[in-house]
């Protein structure tokens, strides 16, 4: 998985949530959206296109040049907390209706390839603990700073993340940095909200073990299958393992505000219209069909996860009103968007 993660690194596959929520931080500090955004090829107005997609290398360039612009020591950690687990779509949902948080645990690194992941992670239960540790992926970052922004942001996520699901009386037992905490210390355990031991062999945060048997404020178990489903298969997608076909699919389930034309996700694979129609062809299948089976899963998502009104979900995905969102609906899964509901209900 480490090796497979690090050949995501150029991919721009992801929404850009991390980059605004980096940008909104630093903006309080000063820090210009063009000091942020150097070099990477994108715009303050892409940010907002709900089509735009990036890599994780955009990411971290923007990371190295919030720091080369003097933002504060307490960034990463500040970053972490604006992006919470509904900033990370169906990824999100999935671990907010884990059954337990054992659960949450297991999903959290298994499907953790689609979260812009900047660092490797792993979880083990020791005796006394549930202990996540985070290792680097990415030998092209050299800059010692930019390296520990990212471990700093990661563990900082990771306990939001964990307070997302299980509730803000949970609190972390210690956390454990490979790196000097110099002028930090104080930082860190103001937003690692435990003691933290500085100098070690490992990136490691450990909570109480008791909590693996606890259930998420929102635990699920229909909804958590279906989503694993979706998951699933944003993962193969994500693995390139089903040809063009997942590739596009990959596209439009990461897009789901705004889904790009068949033009724009030519643009997108770096190969004409033409070739792309050709090579789905190929494999038996179109755009159009692709697109429906991606509507399809997010609105039944929608429908068991959320509280989202059937126009608003119309709207979300693309249709003109939601009269025609229930007639497409019905044609893909042969009942209403209500009986959907209902069923979940009962």
């Amino acid at each position: 998985m480490a090796s497979f993660q690090a050949n995501l690194l150029n991919q721009k596959i992801y929404a850009p949530y991390k980059i605004a929520a980096l940008l909104d931080t630093v903006a309080e500090q000063g820090i210009s959206a063009d000091q942020v955004l150097r070099g990477l090829n994108l715009s303050q107005a892409a940010l907002a296109d709900p089509a735009t997609l990036v890599s994780i290398k955009q990411y971290v360039d923007a990371c190295t040049n919030v720091i080369d612009a003097g933002a504060n020591l307490a960034t990463p950690f500040e970053t972490a907390t604006r992006l919470h687990l509904t900033a990370y779509g169906m990824y999100g949902y999935a671990l907010l209706t884990s059954p337990t948080m054992r659960d949450y645990f297991s999903f959290g690194v298994k499907y953790h390839p689609l979260a812009t992941p900047t660092l490797y992670m792993t979880w083990r239960e020791t005796d006394a603990s549930a202990v996540f540790e985070f290792k680097e992926t990415y030998s092209y970052i050299t800059s010692i700073k930019t390296r520990n922004f990212l471990i700093q942001q990661q563990m900082a996520q990771n306990i939001t993340h964990i307070r997302d699901a299980a509730g803000p009386s949970l609190f972390p037992i210690k956390a454990l940095l490979s790196y000097s905490g110099k002028d930090v210390e104080q930082i860190h355990e103001k937003y690692l909200l435990c003691d933290c031991y500085f100098n070690q062999e490992v990136n490691e945060i450990h909570y109480p073990k008791s909590i693996l048997d606890q259930s998420p404020i929102l635990g699920n178990q229909l909804s958590i299958k279906l989503l694993q489903e979706t998951c699933n298969q944003l993962l193969g997608r994500t693995k390139m393992s089903t040809g063009v076909t997942g590739e596009v699919y990959q596209i439009l389930l990461m897009s789901p505000n705004s889904f790009p034309t068949m033009e724009a996700v030519a643009n997108l694979l770096c190969i004409t219209t033409r070739t792309l129609r050709r090579k789905l062809d190929a494999e038996l299948t179109s755009y159009r069909e692709i697109l429906d089976d991606a509507r399809c899963t997010l609105a039944t998502e929608y429908l068991l996860v959320t509280k989202m009104s059937t126009e608003d979900i119309a709207a979300r995905l693309g249709f003109s009103d939601s009269a025609n969102f229930r007639r497409a609906f019905r044609r893909w899964t042969g009942k209403t968007p209500h009986q959907v509901r209902e069923e979940t209900q009962n």
